[in-house]
């Protein structure tokens, strides 16, 4: 996607570009480098012909992958050959956007717990941070902690509080420390001449792979903490007071859990999902830094609105 994309001063009202349409739009709070990342993934030939085409072949091969741990569930266990895997292959073809995404998907997922946690009252809650800065720190079991991150993060705040016999309510002044206020500070990514896959692409391709390298277990609990999303906006509104946000989350319904066979394109609402729960957080932050109600009903009233809506030529620069 060339820069001219986003230029408003290309806008023709006879044929008006999508991509312009999509990163203009303000309805989804999400931070405007990862929205450019997504959208120039989206408009990429890797997205429009790589991933359609290859979709079938990769639907197979998990299917023959889920008969496979149907009869050996325990082996292979391979995890550290799989992050390893991961990471050959994201530093390999993966375009500098699908991995930006891929890095800060861990980041927003430490710091939305870390809100939950910081204004749940006193509860007995740990898990392991995750800061991944380059690529070769995902060899560090980020992707299976990050699973374990959420069940444990589950468990342990609702065993703290059933044993004081209360729940989540809403905070009067909410803690936004652990929300960062700009874009996260990531290693250089690779720009080779094989970096060309889109994240939809690549995690429709190490889906599978995840599946045959891990033991079933391990699998079947990272498809179902997708569907966690909703779960975790619920905590969110008890502390805001408010449900606003649950607008954004389109993985839910923990309780009817969906076919693994789908993890692909829920892990990519999940990090839509992330992100725009993520970014709801920071604009409630710079609201209460100006000293403005945490109004979900106007969001921007009062604010400054130059981050998403300035002519995204400049954020390409």
């Amino acid at each position: 996607m060339t820069e001219a994309a986003f230029d408003l001063s290309t806008y023709d009202p006879r044929d008006p570009n999508p991509w312009l349409a999509l990163y203009l739009d303000q309805g989804l709070p999400i931070a405007p480098e990862a929205k450019m990342a997504l959208l120039r993934g989206n408009a990429s030939w890797s997205r429009r012909w790589l991933f359609p085409v290859s979709r079938p072949l990769i639907f197979i091969f998990f299917v023959l992958v889920k008969i496979a741990r149907g009869i050996s569930p325990h082996r292979p266990n391979l995890n550290g050959a799989l992050h390893r895997l991961i990471h050959w292959g994201l530093r390999t073809f993966c375009t500098p956007e699908a991995n930006t995404l891929i890095l800060r998907h861990f980041h927003v997922g430490t710091e939305l717990l870390a809100f939950i946690k910081g204004n749940a009252g006193p509860v007995q809650v740990e898990t392991v941070p995750l800061r991944p800065r380059t690529l070769k720190d995902l060899e560090d079991n980020v992707f299976l902690q990050h699973d374990l991150n959420i069940f444990n993060f589950i468990i342990q705040l609702g065993a703290s509080l059933r044993a004081q016999g209360r729940d989540l309510a809403p905070v009067e002044r909410p803690d936004f420390s652990m929300i960062s206020d700009g874009p996260f500070e990531l290693g250089e990514l690779p720009k080779g001449p094989l970096n060309f896959a889109d994240v939809q692409t690549a995690i429709e391709a190490y889906t599978p792979l995840y599946a045959l390298l891990l033991p079933r277990a391990d699998f079947v609990r990272a498809a179902q903490s997708l569907q966690l999303d909703e779960t975790v906006a619920i905590y969110i509104g008890k502390i805001l007071g408010t449900d606003y946000h649950m607008s954004f989350v389109k993985n839910g319904h923990p309780l009817v859990p969906l076919s693994t066979i789908q993890a692909g394109q829920r892990l990519m609402l999940h990090g839509l999902d992330c992100e725009a729960l993520h970014g709801w957080l920071r604009l409630l932050k710079q609201r209460q830094a100006a000293g403005l109600p945490l109004d979900p009903r106007n969001p921007l009233s009062g604010a400054d609105p130059a981050p998403q809506a300035l002519d995204a030529s400049a954020q390409l620069a």
